[in-house]
């Protein structure tokens, strides 16, 4: 290098920290980039995102490949940083051109680049992408080596370079992307994402009609209370049984019945026929939304039975009901929305005590406590460890709560005061 002349010698050094600034900043962002944008783009058509996929798929190689170029042009630097301290101002130059190249390559070299990289990983990482598939096949040979030695030290340790981890999230991984995600995805969307995430962990218990409240045709009832039944029921399907719930003959579709009732055509043997030829759906207590919906596509049923271990009806869950919880209520008619609430002039609202609380709140916007009881009253029972008398009140999680009428062992009906309720 002594031919060489000083302004060559420190435009020489200027490149190499250019080129360190290259190799830092591209290995961040190749590193950090999003892969499922990444696959976005790539199935979009970009040639330049396919390549990347491709590289990343053995990161070995292509670590090996920054790493050899980032090593060459720091030590390339540093050994002409030498030969032009030593031409100004000899051996006690050197020490200060080091100390000073130092800096340099830390702040131009490593810090900066590797956070602009950190920063706007895509826009870095697509065009490198085709300068270090050209390097991985011009330097093939000297990467396949190294990459040899470095793997086998990796499975002495106990690790296989061969076996990459699954990138895929996991459930709560994803519940977490999705509540990130505010700016890009409506609010509406984000909270039916997270409903459908949601149906893992919410079972047929949460959601379903408690026995007590399941409205059906007994055969063994007056004709004339049958019949009336039928012309004010509101439901489409209804199940049929004899005496009680747990001896179900079937489910009877409204459309069957509804020309024979209107001419007044329908006999008790006629209903039980068309009752019988849809037979019920059983499912046992416990089953999660997520299974209890593909239940309902594959065996094209609407509306299911829920069962304990005993085989005794605990209460009745619709396809509906699951939709529901997803994209929220479907009706708009209030005096059905509103069927087990009724709201008061002063913001308070008095509301069923039968009523299920993820109705309640996916309802009216409530926070009431889910984790344990389903209902209104059973909440109340929880929090009380007894059966209250009319005009009790009590708090539970701010909702002030009074007790307006009881009936046996259960609170029939209760007024709630949501927080920041104007009183």
């Amino acid at each position: 290098m002594g031919d060489l002349s000083l302004p060559f010698l420190l435009g020489t050094v200027f490149v190499l920290v250019l080129l360190s600034a290259f190799f830092s900043s591209t290995e961040t962002a190749l590193m950090s980039i999003n892969r499922l944008r990444l696959r976005h783009m790539a199935n979009a058509g970009s040639r330049s995102a396919r390549l990347t996929e491709q590289l990343l798929k053995r990161p070995d190689r292509l670590i090996g490949i920054i790493l050899l170029g980032n090593t060459l042009v720091n030590f390339s630097a540093v050994a002409i940083t030498s030969v032009i301290a030593l031409r100004m101002g000899g051996e006690p130059a050197l020490a200060i051109a080091t100390g000073a190249l130092t800096i340099v390559v830390l702040i131009f070299g490593e810090v900066a680049p590797k956070t602009y990289g950190a920063l706007y990983p895509e826009r870095l990482a697509l065009p490198a992408a085709w300068i270090y598939a050209g390097l991985v096949r011009l330097l093939y040979p000297f990467v396949w080596s190294a990459n040899l030695i470095s793997n086998g030290v990796l499975r002495l340790l106990g690790v296989s370079p061969d076996k990459v981890a699954a990138r895929s999230l996991s459930a709560d991984e994803l519940r977490t992307v999705v509540a990130e995600s505010s700016t890009v995805i409506p609010h509406t969307h984000q909270r039916m994402l997270m409903s459908i995430l949601d149906l893992e962990t919410i079972t047929v218990d949460d959601i379903m009609v408690p026995r007590a409240d399941i409205g059906g045709i007994d055969l063994d009832d007056d004709w004339d209370d049958i019949l009336e039944q039928l012309r004010s029921n509101p439901h489409t399907r209804l199940p049929v049984y004899e005496s009680n719930l747990d001896s179900i003959l079937g489910i009877l579709h409204m459309k069957k019945v509804a020309q024979s009732l209107a001419h007044g055509e329908l006999t008790r043997e006629e209903l039980r026929r068309i009752a019988v030829e849809r037979e019920a759906f059983f499912v046992p207590a416990g089953t999660t939304l997520n299974t209890q919906l593909l239940a309902f596509q594959h065996q094209r049923h609407r509306i299911a039975l829920v069962v304990n271990e005993y085989g005794d009806v605990q209460g009745l869950v619709t396809l509906e009901d699951i939709l529901e919880e997803i994209v929220g209520e479907f009706s708009t008619d209030p005096a059905l929305l509103h069927r087990d609430v009724h709201r008061e002039p002063d913001g308070g609202y008095v509301v069923n005590a039968s009523a299920n609380l993820r109705s309640l709140n996916r309802r009216l916007g409530w926070t009431l406590p889910t984790l344990g009881p389903r209902t209104l009253n059973g909440l109340i029972l929880e929090y009380l460890e007894t059966i209250p008398e009319p005009g009790t009140s009590l708090k539970i999680d701010g909702y002030a709560v009074e007790i307006l009428q009881t009936a046996g062992n259960a609170v029939r009906t209760a007024r709630v005061i949501p927080p920041g309720t104007a009183k």
